[in-house]
């Protein structure tokens, strides 16, 4: 256990894990064992957080596993529903059996009373205390307490989210992001559609498009922003992460067994439909994403699964004050050191809340992110592959960066905030007229980023409409939308 949540102990975190593991059996049951601080708490269950969880209870640390979802996977690994009746789970998934293992892994520790997880319990705020963190979470709003869990130091495993630019005729019914099309097909074995275009930029579209066509659904066209061009820069790099071309090489696959045409260099700049999308205009980009004229093609589809990249989630950590870094596409991350610490002692971080990588990259960061705050030493093999698969996330990063052009394919009338109805002719007159020079003052002067999502949807279009320089880090006190009888109530520990 860290004899302080910046320094690490390798020597006394056995010794420690054993005592509180008898002091659970003495007193008995679950009260008894949530007294006590944790040495770890883990925020995320997803590919990141749930190799950081079990790696930590392996080293002798007493840890929990917090999560808003009810099972462990996050995003990535997420579930269909019990009463679906899945038969095979893994055949929507890629590397079921790493998951498996560690959740078969997790359910030992708990029985053992090493490790606990909580789900249904989202973290709202982290709070510096005299023995670590106050960990603030709220479990739904049927709920009239606010609990908080106490540990002496904090992993943050929070993942990422679709990072969205809007485009006329985007609030349609039938408009979903990538990865709701893929949450869709995974927790519910449904599609958005019959017929479904697939558009954005990233590698995440290679992906959904090759889990919609197996499923079942027609994917007319796959309409990616970039040329992949951008990966042939840095051979090396490519040559060190075999199994992504292989991967790769997967979804091509499947597409061309499909007939799936990939429009490269292509955008979908419009849609088209009243009470649902019935198609899309699909033109041509130059090096600056901006729409060439004349090159519009309509495609007719019932569905548009569209997304360009991942943002980190880092808000909580940004609350504490922790440095961030802006990655090659634009996206900002946490800052962290070769242990994977942040600026912020006792508090670290691993996965994509580092800068989008995939769920290859955040395994082996939760696992060494783990030995880390354990003060133990990692395999070799394991350091060596953490920095293969960074460089690759960095490449990734830098090939598939939106270009300033995409504003070419705005109207005045599109809806640039979906909760607030906040236009593009808003934003501009507040820019142009009011002095708006960021999005904060944009914000305060249109609502843009008021509503229910609290910009995570429309920030990075309100920063890029508000001016140029380099965004800043999302600021939000409560990391996710509390009921106020859960604040005015005291906490239950």
């Amino acid at each position: 256990m860290p004899t302080s949540p910046s320094e690490p102990h390798e020597g006394h975190q056995g010794h420690q894990g054993r005592e509180t593991h008898r002091a659970h059996e003495t007193h008995g049951g679950r009260q008894a064992f949530e007294s006590l601080p944790y040495d770890l708490a883990v925020v995320g269950a997803g590919p990141a957080g749930l190799a950081a969880a079990v790696t930590a209870a392996d080293l002798g640390l007493r840890c929990v596993l917090l999560d808003g979802g009810q099972s462990t996977g996050g995003q990535y690994y997420r579930h269909p529903a019990a009463g679906l009746g899945a038969a095979r789970p893994d055949r929507l998934h890629h590397h079921w059996s790493a998951y498996t293992g560690l959740a078969d892994r997790l359910a030992a520790h708990e029985r053992a009373g090493q490790a606990a997880f909580r789900g249904g319990h989202q973290v709202w705020a982290l709070e510096r205390t005299g023995q670590g963190f106050a960990v603030h979470v709220t479990r739904g709003p049927e709920s009239t307490d606010r609990a908080t869990v106490r540990a002496r130091a904090v992993l943050l495993a929070t993942g990422a989210y679709e990072r969205q630019l809007p485009f006329p005729g985007w609030t349609l019914p039938g408009v979903v992001t990538a990865g709701g099309a893929q949450a869709m097909l995974k927790a519910g074995l449904v599609l958005p559609g019959r017929r479904i275009v697939v558009a954005g930029s990233g590698p995440l579209l290679l992906a959904a498009a090759s889990s919609l066509v197996t499923a079942g659904a027609q994917v007319p066209a796959v309409v990616e922003a970039t040329a992949y061009l951008g990966y042939a820069r840095r051979p090396g790099v490519l040559a060190g992460v075999p199994g992504k071309l292989v991967e790769g090489a997967g979804h091509g696959g499947a597409l061309l067994r499909h007939g799936v045409r990939l429009r490269p260099r292509s955008a979908v700049v419009e849609a088209h439909g009243t009470d649902r999308v019935t198609g899309v205009t699909v033109a041509r980009l130059d090096a600056d994403w901006r729409p060439v004229p004349g090159t519009g093609r309509r495609i007719d589809c019932d569905a548009v699964a569209v997304g360009h990249g991942l943002l980190p989630q880092i808000d909580l950590a940004v609350e504490l004050g922790a440095r961030t870094r802006t990655g090659p596409d634009g996206a900002v991350a946490l800052e962290t050191d070769a242990r994977l610490r942040t600026s912020v002692p006792g508090l670290w971080s691993a996965g994509e809340t580092n800068g989008v990588g995939g769920a290859d990259l955040a395994l082996a960061e939760g696992e060494l992110a783990a030995h880390a705050v354990a003060g133990a030493l990692p395999r070799a093999a394991l350091l060596r592959r953490r920095t293969r698969l960074r460089a690759f996330a960095e490449l990734m990063a830098a090939a598939h960066r939106p270009g300033p052009g995409w504003t070419g394919w705005l109207r005045p009338d599109t809806d640039v905030c979906r909760c607030e109805e906040v236009t593009v002719a808003a934003v501009r007159e507040a820019v142009d007229e009011l002095g708006a020079g960021d999005p904060r003052t944009v914000k305060l002067l249109t609502r843009a980023g008021m509503g229910w999502c609290q910009g995570r949807m429309c920030g990075p279009a309100v920063a890029c409409l508000a001016g140029p320089g380099e965004p800043g880090p999302d600021r939000r006190p409560l990391g996710c939308p509390v009921p106020l009888s859960q604040l005015a109530a005291g906490p239950s520990d």
